[in-house]
């Protein structure tokens, strides 16, 4: 039906985001973890969705690349795990974090998630255990790739006990941000990485 939606963000709220284009604004359901990847109020960006059809409801779901996507069809393959559950487990986990609990068959981690359980750990286990990849292609990895120059920011970030490939997202697209606006790249890179880190810790707060 459609792919994707590119706009201009006008509202961010828990699991929810408006986004406005072409006169019309959209009211999309977004996993949290997704949220701070989609840039700010007032920002343009790019929502990957999925459309929930059914005779009882109409619902549109967002994420922040095709990954991030991929991986809430995943689950939904996933017996008992329906869109809103989908949403549940994505917004209370990184899907960096969810794919290295499946890959290393961590039942008791998998199961302390909001929204899996024992029942629904077990049945993730064995649907989507190693089944789960990145592309090599997608937005996801050129946004942790531009974050490289910056590996002190995440890293200080990281050890603040924030998710490390979350951290790397929100300083790549805080650079790609931050490389608009007059004079940034005439910074020294210290001050170039201090300013990062205050945008950082404002957004991820």
């Amino acid at each position: 039906m459609f792919n994707s939606i590119t706009g201009i963000i006008t509202g961010k709220f828990p699991k929810q985001l408006f986004i406005e284009n072409n006169g019309i604004e959209w009211d999309i359901c977004v996993p949290d973890s997704n949220l701070d990847m989609l840039g700010v109020v007032g920002s343009e960006a790019k929502v990957y969705t999925y459309l929930q059809h059914t005779d009882m409801i109409m619902c549109l779901y967002g994420f922040s690349s095709a990954d991030e996507r991929s991986l809430f069809l995943d689950l939904l393959k996933v017996d008992g795990v329906g869109p809103k559950g989908a949403l549940k487990i994505m917004s209370s986990v990184s899907s960096g974090r969810l794919m290295e609990v499946l890959e290393n068959g961590d039942m008791e981690m998998l199961e302390k998630i909001p929204g899996v359980g024992k029942k629904t750990a077990g049945k993730m286990m064995l649907t989507l255990k190693g089944k789960l990849k990145i592309s090599e292609n997608s937005g996801a990895v050129v946004r942790v790739t531009a974050a490289a120059p910056y590996a002190d920011v995440v890293t200080s970030l990281a050890s603040m006990g924030y998710d490390k490939r979350t951290v790397e997202q929100k300083v790549a697209q805080l650079v790609e941000e931050l490389s608009k606006e007059a004079g940034f790249t005439e910074k020294s890179q210290k001050e170039r990485e201090d300013l990062l880190f205050r945008r950082a810790i404002v957004s991820l707060a």
